[in-house]
């Protein structure tokens, strides 16, 4: 059944939409299946993430039609729809009035994604209005927070080393807690892995006293205020909360040097939100294992990482993994500072949108997967600033002298990317920096062809 006559006016003027302020807009990247025409696979998904249906139904009244989604824009030859959802569309709390990711997700991410003659359908970007921004909670703490902890300038307070324990499992609590205490002799952050929280053989009871010992021996040799990233990721909202406070009576006046970590992803936003709204005086940082299943680029349905970013900092994320932009071990390229500067900025120009964020806190970017101190540098040219947390697992505890070692030698590269300093250069006056081209060599001869020479010519 053709239902462009209703579903589709391609008259509408996106700037004027956009001025209006009555619609979330949506672009996608939509192809039909073989034998549909454009227009009306575009209107049957639009009708089927508002109003409509396949049949006409009796049901239907003029108000009903008023809150109609409207194909306003297409580009078949580059596959490109996009899509205006009336505001009133979207399900609202009953008990505040707020909005809901879920509901916007159940709308624009649906059934559209299984209807029989599409192709297949991504969401590549969507812009909120103002009056979406101030129904979206929004992050409780961002990274100034961290940065006051830590005893920084809370502008521009810079890198925050940090590290994921290794092995991401096997661990008892004794060495667990060891392996902490190790990595907090030089560095800042630790979270647990996505996969940790209460194994048998490392049951949580144990292991987070001894966490916190470890955290209070560390802040007490040092003289640094120490950060941990516990996960409270659960199947139900009351095994989490349960959790959650069991971890903040343990660390008792330490409770502000711990943020919550959530899959938010596999647990999902209900979880998020939860976390967000109960636990409001704690950095929260968003986990997005997972994700990679729908937002990949070898993927063509679902939503993109800088959709999965922008979602994340409208629930309450203070912090998300963004990636390593190609400088790691996970997929990306340099092009994913997009989505570094989304959740970051208060307004930036996305691949369809400029979205304003009329001063919601901002989410920081959490740098992850095979990050070392010899990438760094790279990274941080590419992302042209350095106020990031990065969890460098296999880049503290596989230096070869320490984790200490290897949170130094992050922090090192850090200073010599702001210093503008050759990398060489720089080693030859920073040990642990030094360090890192012995203990990571495979990357050490990738990135600075002859560097055992030019070090060893210093010596």
């Amino acid at each position: 059944m053709d239902q462009s006559n209703r579903y589709a006016d391609l008259s509408l003027d996106e700037e004027a939409l956009i001025k209006g302020g009555k619609h979330i807009l949506v672009a996608y990247k939509m192809k039909p299946k073989a034998g549909y025409d454009y227009l009306q696979a575009a209107a049957h998904f639009a009708a089927e993430s508002s109003t409509g249906t396949n049949v006409e139904v009796c049901t239907t009244d003029d108000f009903t039609r008023g809150v109609d989604a409207l194909v306003y824009a297409i580009d078949e030859a580059n596959d490109d729809m996009r899509i205006a959802y009336p505001l009133d569309l979207f399900d609202r709390n009953i008990t505040d009035g707020r909005m809901m990711i879920v509901s916007f997700l159940t709308l624009c991410i649906g059934n559209n994604q299984g209807m029989g003659d599409i192709e297949h359908a991504k969401m590549y970007d969507f812009y909120m209005p103002e009056r979406a921004i101030q129904l979206f909670d929004g992050p409780a703490k961002d990274i100034t927070d961290l940065w006051r902890i830590l005893g920084r300038p809370l502008r521009d307070g810079g890198y925050i080393a940090g590290t994921i324990i290794k092995p991401k499992l096997g661990l008892r609590p004794e060495p667990f807690a060891l392996a902490a205490y190790q990595f907090w002799l030089g560095g800042d952050f630790i979270k647990n892995d996505e996969p940790q929280g209460n194994q048998v053989f490392a049951p949580m009871k144990k292991v987070i006293p001894l966490v916190y010992d470890a955290m209070k021996r560390a802040q007490d040799e040092t003289g640094q205020a120490k950060i941990f990233s516990a996960n409270i990721t659960a199947d139900d909202h009351y095994e989490m909360c349960a959790r959650a406070d069991y971890i903040l009576e343990t660390f008792g006046p330490d409770a502000d040097k711990v943020a919550f970590l959530v899959d938010g992803y596999v647990g999902g936003p209900g979880m998020v939100s939860t976390a967000r709204r109960q636990y409001p005086d704690q950095y929260l940082h968003y986990h997005r294992a997972g994700h990679g299943a729908v937002t990949s680029p070898s993927s063509k349905r679902g939503y993109d990482a800088y959709v999965l970013a922008k979602m994340a900092r409208l629930q309450g994320a203070s912090g998300i993994h963004v990636g390593t932009m190609g400088y790691g071990k996970m997929e990306g390229s340099p092009d994913d500072r997009a989505i570094a500067y989304v959740i970051e900025r208060d307004e930036y120009q996305g691949p369809a949108y400029r979205q304003e964020w009329y001063g919601m806190k901002p989410t920081t970017p959490i740098i992850s997967g095979g990050m070392n101190a010899l990438r760094l540098p790279g990274f941080f040219a590419n992302l042209g600033h350095g106020n990031v947390i990065n969890t460098a697992g296999g880049g503290s505890y596989g230096h070869i002298d320490s984790p200490a070692a290897g949170a130094i030698s992050l922090r090192q590269a850090y200073e010599c990317w702001k210093a503008g300093a050759d990398p060489i250069e720089w080693a030859r006056e920073h040990r642990e920096f030094a360090r890192a081209f012995a203990s990571f060599p495979a990357d050490a001869d990738r990135l600075h062809p002859g560097w055992r020479e030019k070090l060893a010519a210093h010596r």
